[in-house]
């Protein structure tokens, strides 16, 4: 470049001042020439050739390049319906000649297949698949004593909307009855990384008053994640059957969370934090007495994992869940059971406000380089509830302590414990699932 410049300041080769590399020093030069297509690279492709892909894009050798052309060829080929995604590229073929483009062509033609031919001597042929492969199915395993195990499983159209969407459709019996549709996707860039919606109608046994709680709605949830932080918004429209009460209630809800888990089945060094805040409405007065037409909920959580010797972790974890004004039966807060106050039965002190908090020192029994792991803890856990109006000096402390093992392979896990409540005996509580 110096001798270009050189060439142009003691000879006057005006050529040579104009034929500097396109690049951070471009600005300095003003550009005259058009900017002309020079090449057509088409990538990705496996069933449709080069010269299809090109012909679609409506663009060809020679031709100007615009301000307008990435995004006009763009939408060519996605009209013609045959690629489940596309990314157009702006690429230089000459850092000394800036007016020479080349246009990359990246399509996704979606799940493909080899069809081998019968007749020897004929070729292999790539085909798209049957409308059959974007169907999927996971099981769906939860329990917790309590509530019973829940099972079923979740079948899903995946690649709708791009290969970023998917439509399932939940269905469980058991414990949780369940059933819904919901569509998801997920974006690389833009203002948000997944947004959802759905409905469902489910029903499930509240185990602090044995009650049958009947739900269907709809909802949306929008989430944004940077790094090691998600922040989420959810809004939702549910009617609620709950013993003799019947409720339309509409919410709002905004949530935060960090989370430093590299592995979240057996986390290690690691901290989890959530806080959500959530504004329930009631179209209408509630059903039951005594309750204000709109109500602010909060969920505040934190869990940190310490490694100690060898594969030992030391997990703590403190929860508070609170509202500005007495709740319904239905949205009161749960302690007791597996998941915040082992050595009681599940639900067995609802409230307003629920507080609690544990201690587990956590023993791996396997190989760190195992698939599964199986393990033993022993625990201590505390907490209260208690109903508006009332204050955490003033509520019982109910506290746990005892001893579990548990198992987790992949993407199931389970747990059982055998504690002491103080003053309910020994009690076994478990809890198992199957996450993806």
């Amino acid at each position: 470049m110096v001798g270009l410049l050189l060439s142009a300041l003691l000879y006057g080769d005006a050529s040579a001042a104009t034929a500097i590399p396109h690049g951070r020093w471009a600005d300095s030069f003003v550009q005259t020439s058009p900017e002309i297509i020079t090449e057509l690279r088409v990538q990705g492709n496996q069933i449709a050739t080069d010269a299809q892909v090109i012909a679609l894009s409506g663009v060809t050798i020679g031709s100007p390049f615009t301000a307008a052309t990435i995004d006009d060829v763009t939408k060519r080929l996605r009209d013609s319906k045959q690629f489940d995604d596309v990314q157009v590229l702006k690429r230089f073929a000459s850092i000394v000649d800036p007016t020479k483009i080349v246009i990359v062509i990246i399509v996704n033609e979606g799940p493909v297949k080899l069809v081998v031919p019968k007749t020897a001597g004929q070729p292999i042929r790539v085909v798209k698949r049957g409308g059959l492969s974007r169907l999927m199915w996971l099981p769906i395993v939860s329990g917790e004593d309590g509530y019973g195990i829940t099972f079923g499983a979740q079948i899903a159209v995946v690649d709708v909307t791009g290969r970023r969407g998917r439509v399932s459709f939940p269905l469980t019996w058991g414990g949780t009855k369940q059933a819904g549709a919901e569509f998801e996707r997920t974006f690389v860039a833009g203002p948000f990384t997944r947004i959802q919606f759905g409905t469902s109608i489910s029903r499930q046994k509240n185990p602090g008053f044995q009650i049958d709680d009947d739900r269907r709605g709809v909802w949306g949830r929008l989430e944004r994640r940077a790094g090691p932080l998600l922040a989420g918004v959810r809004v939702g429209s549910q009617h609620i059957s709950f013993d003799t009460d019947s409720d339309e209630v509409r919410s709002v809800r905004g949530d935060i969370a960090f989370d430093t888990r590299a592995d979240p089945v057996y986390p290690r060094n690691a901290v989890y934090a959530i806080a959500s805040l959530e504004h329930l409405s009631f179209a209408g007065q509630p059903s039951e007495p005594g309750i204000a037409s709109s109500i602010n909920r909060t969920h505040l959580e934190a869990r940190g994992f310490i490694g100690l010797i060898g594969q030992t972790v030391l997990a703590m974890r403190v929860l508070r869940e609170d509202a500005d004004t007495p709740m319904p039966r239905y949205f009161e807060s749960l302690l007791g059971g597996w998941s915040t106050l082992r050595g009681f039965a599940a639900g067995a002190f609802p409230g307003d406000t629920m507080v609690a908090g544990s201690l587990e020192f956590r023993v791996p029994l396997s190989s760190a380089l195992s698939i599964g792991k199986i393990g033993m803890s022993v625990f201590a856990d505390s907490g209260e509830a208690y109903q508006k109006g009332q204050r955490f000096r003033d509520a019982t402390l109910h506290s746990g302590i005892g001893a579990s093992v548990w198992l987790s392979a992949a993407f199931f896990q389970v747990g059982l414990g055998v504690s002491h409540g103080s003053g309910a005996g020994m009690r076994v509580n478990f809890g198992t699932g199957v996450s993806f």
